[in-house]
């Protein structure tokens, strides 16, 4: 695990978030180095999708920073955060149904573009957008569907799809939240591949509950527990804390 200090990928100082009274992120603090993977679990209502919208700005915390690359990011909204190469997908997938799959990924990248996007333009008018669009679903399996609509598709290729338009943006951080939820074992193991190939210039941080195919993929762990940090480190010794049994593995 990187220390604190210069060089990291991305730092949580002191994040805090309420609800009602409730904390559900308190005094959350990560170092995470570039190119590490790193997994975050933790029991429902621990506060894991709560900090992955702090990060990417879908919400504000109550108190603490946000750096990336050393940048303070904290004020900064979704859309500025992903100019500087933050970007994530969520747990419940979140695409336009009706429009193909080259569509969706094709969006994805339009407001990264430095020159205004027009809408009353058609996509095609946006060459370099729809050749990158299709690249990516190449790289993710699916460029023989790109033209068909998201409606059309199994749940696991929509998966992909999402995690395409996050990629197609060459983030240096990516946040992916639960990415093997309702996946049958074969589409499991598809996206557990797609996801070992993602270069190491992108970091890349995890919420997942698929423990045994999560921590494969993963080199440090953070356990969070009512908003807490609980135990955070290298993947072996956080698994074997006695913390991590008694909070999250139920022994």
């Amino acid at each position: 695990m990187s220390p604190p200090g210069n060089g990291l990928a991305l730092e949580v100082v002191h994040l805090k978030k309420a609800f009602g009274g409730l904390m559900v992120t308190d005094n959350v603090s990560l170092a995470i180095g570039p190119g590490e993977r790193r997994l975050i679990i933790g029991p429902n209502g621990a506060g894991k999708t709560t900090l992955f919208n702090q990060i990417s700005g879908d919400l504000h915390p109550n108190s603490g920073r946000i750096k990336l690359f050393g940048e303070d990011i904290t004020s900064l909204r979704p859309y500025e955060r992903a100019h500087r190469k933050l970007s994530r997908t969520y747990q419940i997938i979140t695409l336009f149904p009706g429009d193909t799959i080259e569509h969706n990924v094709s969006l994805s990248l339009l407001g990264l573009r430095p020159a205004r996007w027009h809408m009353s333009r058609p996509m095609s008018f946006y060459r370099d957008i729809a050749s990158e669009a299709r690249r990516t679903l190449d790289t993710v399996g699916l460029l023989h569907l790109a033209n068909h609509p998201i409606s059309d598709v199994a749940y696991g290729e929509r998966r992909r799809v999402e995690l395409a338009m996050a990629l197609a943006q060459k983030p240096r951080v990516l946040l992916l939240d639960e990415p093997l939820a309702g996946l049958s074992n074969a589409e499991r193991s598809v996206v557990k591949s797609l996801i070992a190939s993602i270069p190491r210039d992108t970091t890349v941080i995890m919420i997942e509950h698929d423990m045994d195919t999560a921590l494969d993929l993963a080199e440090t762990v953070t356990l969070l527990n009512y908003g807490r940090v609980i135990v955070d480190g290298e993947r072996d010794a956080v698994i074997a804390d006695a913390r991590t049994r008694e909070v999250y593995l139920g022994t």
